[in-house]
């Protein structure tokens, strides 16, 4: 059985200690979505380190339907936060690469520009940038390498979509940012229309082995193999000297 308050405790402790070893008096810097994930990181930085060490970040490109959903959660937890719009960023790169990017290039372009806009924003003001990954994306690749999936520290990289949301109601966040589905931002569609198998699937595929759906076990399997380099170390030559 998942113990929610003592994970919740014990992440709190690990944050504390992080910032201790590697940092100490830093402020944790946290991109602010909207969703589920980073509203339930930033709330445990500010369980940890107070909130006002706490800095959110909030990245529309162009417009954002659900920007409000962000505004809701640095105003609940009182932190200071930025609104950086990164759509001249995105289009003045676009307009000056000398070909036609591929769909997937225009689709990793956005959070490739708002991780390098997060560490603009640390190397400012003495921070630290926290990653907002969980298992579940991790598991299957729903990521985009050096963007979202990268950081300083990851406080739910090991903790499922459905872990995640019981640790969310301890910290006592509102319900629509715990429950909200999460959507792409590009076509529209929730992030289980793209993947073809729900989070709740996944997630005891994860950690029980169990799914009655022979293709989602094939498409799971195969989704987690393929990704595995994103987890990985980037590999190395070590000559013999």
């Amino acid at each position: 059985m998942f113990n929610a308050e003592k994970v919740r405790k014990d992440c709190v402790q690990w944050i504390k200690d992080f910032f201790e070893e590697n940092g100490k008096g830093c402020n944790a810097v946290v991109g602010i979505s909207g969703g589920k994930d980073s509203s339930i990181v930033a709330a445990l930085c500010v369980e940890a380190l107070g909130k006002d060490r706490v800095i959110g970040v909030l990245m529309p490109n162009g417009e954002q339907a659900d920007i409000d959903m962000a505004k809701l959660l640095v105003n609940h937890l009182g932190i200071k936060h930025y609104i950086i719009n990164i759509k001249d960023a995105v289009e003045g790169l676009k307009k000056n690469i000398p070909f036609e990017l591929s769909n997937q290039s225009v689709v990793n372009l956005p959070p490739r520009i708002r991780m390098s806009t997060l560490y603009a924003v640390a190397q400012s003001h003495n921070g630290r940038v926290a990653n907002t990954c969980n298992l579940s994306e991790d598991w299957v690749g729903y990521s985009t390498r050096y963007g979202d999936s990268v950081g300083d520290f990851s406080p739910c990289s090991h903790l499922t979509v459905q872990e995640m949301k019981q640790i969310g109601r301890l910290l006592g966040l509102p319900d629509v940012l715990i429950d909200k589905v999460p959507i792409d931002g590009l076509s529209g569609k929730t992030d289980e229309d793209n993947l073809g198998f729900t989070y709740a699937e996944l997630d005891r595929y994860i950690r029980e082995g169990v799914i009655t759906d022979s293709e989602k076990k094939a498409k799971i399997d195969r989704l987690h193999k393929i990704n595995q380099f994103k987890l990985k170390l980037m590999p190395s030559f070590k000559p013999e000297l």
